[in-house]
């Protein structure tokens, strides 16, 4: 059930290797039941903090708040301090360096909250995600992806992951009129299809939302979930809270 809450959180930079931070948005929320890590899509960025929130515009980001009100911890995940301006391409996120400072990230989670953490991606966050899923399982409770890169040929997409080796429970998000050239919706079964021992696995489609606007891989658009936004998140949360296979 949702919860009231403050939706205020602060950033803070965690060394995760050799001379390297990682910023982290961090909002706890009281008596958490889990933990969300959260991986924008783009460049990996989350905007400048405006009033106890990120200023990105970015699906994740924006509707961030929302995981906060159903009781659950919110970690925004950053970009590493060594990375250029225009912050991690696709094949960074499937890089050893990368998932050396997801792993310094969740261990600092850890140290705060024993709450369950589940990793939730978006567009190019899908790859981050699910590349530290496959790393993190025994440390993570579930995977949840939404707007996933399912072009093969991109570096990283989620279908040209060992998906295989994803053993926790996973979710798959995704509008059914997403125009991305990397996302298109008729390319989405192929993450099923090789989710072959997750234990349960489900892919929820949404329809609908306000007129999209702008780039169709961007975050107005129906890429990102642009009107319908609430609603995902808390179609997440229950699945989340109660996990159901197909």
């Amino acid at each position: 059930m949702p919860v009231l809450v403050m939706a205020q959180g602060s950033m803070t930079r965690i060394p995760t290797r050799s001379g390297v931070t990682t910023a982290v948005f961090w909002a706890p929320a009281q008596a958490a039941t889990q933990t969300v890590v959260l991986f924008p899509g783009g460049g990996g960025g989350f905007g400048q903090v405006v009033d106890g929130w990120p200023s990105s515009n970015n699906f994740l980001v924006r509707s961030g708040r929302g995981f906060l009100a159903q009781g659950m911890n919110v970690a925004i995940f950053g970009r590493a301090s060594d990375l250029p301006v225009e912050g991690y391409q696709s094949g960074d996120r499937i890089t050893a360096p990368h998932m050396e400072d997801v792993s310094a990230v969740l261990a600092w989670i850890r140290a705060r909250s024993n709450a369950p953490v589940w990793l939730i991606g978006t567009s190019m966050g899908t790859i981050s995600a699910t590349a530290s899923a496959i790393h993190f399982q025994d440390q993570v409770a579930g995977l949840v992806l939404t707007s996933s890169i399912v072009n093969v040929r991109r570096p990283g997409a989620v279908p040209a992951q060992d998906l295989a080796k994803v053993r926790v429970p996973t979710l798959v998000v995704h509008h059914r009129h997403d125009a991305c050239a990397i996302c298109y919706p008729t390319d989405v079964p192929l993450i099923m299809n090789g989710l072959t021992q997750a234990p349960v696995r489900q892919l929820k489609w949404v329809e609908g939302g306000s007129e999209p606007s702008g780039n169709p891989c961007e975050a107005l658009h129906y890429h990102g979930f642009i009107g319908v936004e609430a609603s995902t998140v808390d179609l997440m949360a229950k699945w989340i809270r109660q996990p159901t296979g197909d």
